[in-house]
């Protein structure tokens, strides 16, 4: 029986105001007003000229992929540490995957990207976990590659003074009832480039251009990917509380470096110079021989804590093929586990946590 969950989102009577009044009277003329509202909103958090709000983070790197016109015979490039959603846009697409090994001191892509067969048509960056990718390198890649940023997990992380999700040619973002901004499913598409922008907002309405003055003409095949009003209305209420949200990961993740400090053989999320992680997902990685991850598992289940894996190699999936040159995918993914963090959680929700992780590795 869980009785302490990993993840869930912070809804208070703003959130309930809002919704409702998206349900009494956001549709129809008024259909677009939450949506514009969100969006305005979450453009100017991240410091970039546009965005789309969109059914889901995947959502959006679907309709920011194919606005880069990437399909068959292009090759991607991302990181073998992800989360099945970041490539299957790139299969959905055509285009072929190719898994790059990540370092151990950002859990993120290695960006000295090294493709053996052929120019990668783009590069995904995933901010892993609220860590940060190398940016300066993955944008200076010998490839002149674009470089896509998967900001579904880095929310109030920072690059240098640069936000997440608006340094490359653009970013996709979460709002899934986990991520520390909620929409209870949703994403987000934010760019600086104005005509991906334009073919990317086509796409996202059945291929139809704004301001098309022939009633339900679309210019081409495109996408359902828009988020309702109602869900908007949520992120609205989220995005005015952003900074207490984001703040209070920081201090969730805090908290358990100061708990856990003395415990042998573990270290937890890098702190990178240069860096803010918006620390959404805690996560310790036990250096030790023996993988210490399923004894953890068995121990948290035990005391009623649910915890997360570290996500899996995507080339240790029979959808692809295998690359176990990848060692540092494949090391991480034995000796890793995900810390429970939701807003909400006490001192001694952590202390309890804590004591676990003390219990089982001495």
């Amino acid at each position: 029986m869980i009785s302490m969950p990993y993840c869930k989102p912070s809804i208070t009577e703003r959130e309930v105001s809002y919704a409702e009044q998206a349900a009494m009277w956001g549709w129809g003329e008024r259909a677009h007003e939450w949506i514009e509202r969100f969006e305005g909103m979450f453009r100017s958090y991240c410091g970039a000229q546009y965005a789309i709000a969109t059914s889901s983070c995947t959502g959006a790197l679907h309709l920011g992929m194919a606005a880069m016109k990437i399909g068959k015979g292009d090759t991607v490039a991302l990181a073998d540490s992800n989360w099945i959603a970041t490539v299957s846009p790139v299969v959905h697409l055509g285009a072929s995957p190719y898994f790059v090994d990540i370092l151990m001191k950002t859990w993120c892509i290695n960006p000295e990207v090294k493709v053996k067969y052929s120019a990668p048509k783009a590069i995904i960056a995933t901010h892993l976990y609220g860590n940060l990718c190398d940016m300066d390198k993955l944008l200076k890649n010998p490839y002149g590659a674009p470089v896509i940023e998967d900001a579904a997990e880095a929310i109030g992380s920072s690059y240098k003074g640069k936000m997440a999700g608006s340094m490359g040619i653009f970013g996709a973002f979460s709002f899934h009832g986990s991520k520390t901004v909620t929409t209870g499913e949703g994403g987000m598409l934010v760019t600086n480039d104005e005509a991906l922008y334009k073919r990317a907002l086509t796409l996202s309405n059945h291929g139809r251009p704004p301001r098309q003055a022939r009633q339900f003409w679309p210019e081409m095949i495109g996408f359902k990917y828009k988020m309702s009003p109602v869900q908007a209305a949520i992120g609205c209420a989220q995005m005015e509380r952003i900074s207490e949200l984001v703040k209070r990961k920081q201090q969730i993740l805090k908290n358990y470096k100061a708990l856990l400090y003395g415990v042998p053989d573990i270290k937890m999320n890098p702190n990178q110079s240069g860096c803010i992680n918006g620390a959404w997902m805690p996560t310790i990685v036990v250096y030790r021989e023996q993988a210490y991850r399923d004894i953890l598992l068995s121990k948290f289940q035990k005391s009623g804590i649910d915890a997360r894996v570290f996500f899996w190699p995507l080339s240790s999936m029979r959808m692809f093929a295998k690359q176990t040159g990848n060692k540092n995918s494949y090391w991480i993914q034995k000796r890793a586990i995900n810390l429970p963090s939701f807003h909400d959680m006490t001192d001694g929700d952590q202390e309890r946590v804590a004591n676990v992780v003390k219990e089982a590795l001495g």
